[in-house]
């Protein structure tokens, strides 16, 4: 989201703009993901708002069900300003907002795909990037916009960011939807630190989620197979949708697992390099908001850039966004301890929160802190 966002808006300001992918096309693969918050006013201001809501993926809320399927407590969407809950009022996929904001880029935009940054040095008129494809070429500036293992980041910082795991696995991937599949976000708690997730999406399919808790990356480096095995070992024995969810990962094509951890990086720019979105500041899914962060991320880089040079800019981006990133990492205590529980009685307490949580008026307060990153301060404004 980072990369197209900040390539839209770079151009804009009249910047000559070159966008490096690694992989051979535009990524349009992934999971439900929303905008909220601040970023909701970037996407406002880029006039993708409607195409946004038009790439729903029709989910009408939140739903916690037991081992037999059976409702705990339901969050539906409530499309009042600034009420989103669990699910928000603009939910869509990863790949259709990538999609989006990558055809709203200016002609101007340069992509090169299958290729990537192998080398970088810079000096005080600009940055020498040798790709691994081969090519050699200098630019004005170089915004690292990759993800939470940027290889580019170290490069430059070395190892001064620092990697906060939180304890959990995360695996997603799409299976067959079938005549059980509701337009509900459903998830399971279960006893062993387990959760099972059910989202409908907007092209025919169902986005499946499975996490669990362990104090080790114990899945890192395991091949396709081995990683399929280890979460049919870890979620044996569970009901309600598991085996489905297991069988449809044994032949899904976009099985993606990832051990969750935060990125904690002293500062964000050195020298002609800047750091954005999951490069920088990590929140992960339980923190929440990262979409967000990233395109609002993209907005204010840009419009400092534009007014004043890159020194001055960047010290300037970052100040505005620590604030929001800051809240967004700063989980409630216990999360996600609290939230896959390994005992049955926690699994019990947890189902009992829910329900407390769901009716109407502590459902509505609760609301106010599930609006995403949002800041009372103006947006800066573009130097015309």
């Amino acid at each position: 989201m980072a990369g197209p966002a900040a390539a839209y808006w770079l151009a804009r300001a009249g910047h000559d703009v070159t966008v490096v992918e690694a992989a051979p096309e535009l990524r349009e693969g992934g999971q439900n993901i929303d905008v909220r918050g601040t970023g909701r006013e970037v996407i406002r201001l880029m006039g993708l708002e409607d195409a946004v809501r038009g790439r729903n993926t029709g989910e009408v809320g939140t739903r916690f069900v037991d081992e037999r399927g059976a409702a705990v407590a339901e969050f539906p969407v409530d499309g009042r300003a600034g009420t989103d809950g669990p699910t928000a009022e603009l939910e869509i996929l990863r790949g259709a907002l990538a999609r989006l904001l990558a055809d709203a880029c200016p002609p101007a935009v340069t992509w090169r795909f299958g290729d990537r940054i192998a080398g970088l040095a810079q000096d005080d008129g600009g940055v020498d990037v040798e790709f691994a494809g081969g090519a050699r070429e200098r630019f004005a500036l170089v915004v690292v916009a990759e993800g939470v293992g940027s290889r580019t980041r170290e490069m430059v910082f070395g190892s001064s960011p620092r990697e906060r795991a939180l304890g959990m696995y995360s695996a997603y991937g799409t299976i067959p939807r079938t005549t059980a599949d509701d337009d509900w976000w459903r998830v399971h708690i279960a006893p062993g630190a387990r959760q099972v997730m059910l989202r409908p999406d907007d092209v025919g399919g169902t986005r499946a989620n499975l996490n669990f808790r362990t104090a080790t990356p114990e899945l890192d480096g395991l091949d396709d197979a081995a990683t399929r095995a280890a979460l049919r070992s870890r979620f044996a024995g569970l009901g309600w949708e598991t085996p489905r969810i297991l069988d449809g990962f044994d032949s899904a094509d976009d099985l993606y697992v990832d051990w969750l951890r935060q990125i904690d990086c002293p500062t964000w720019h050195h020298g002609r390099v800047c750091l954005l979105g999951d490069a920088a500041w990590c929140v992960t899914p339980i923190g929440g908001g990262g979409t967000s962060l990233a395109i609002t991320g993209a907005y204010v880089l840009a419009a400092y850039l534009s007014q004043a040079p890159y020194p001055e800019a960047f010290a300037r981006y970052e100040q505005w966004m620590r604030p929001l990133v800051t809240d967004a990492q700063r989980l409630p205590p216990g999360v996600p301890r609290i939230a896959a529980p390994a005992s049955r009685a926690g699994v019990r307490l947890l189902r009992l929160g829910t329900r407390v949580a769901a009716l109407p008026l502590v459902r509505s307060l609760a609301a106010r802190l599930t609006t995403g990153p949002k800041t009372a301060r103006e947006l800066p404004v573009p130097a015309a």
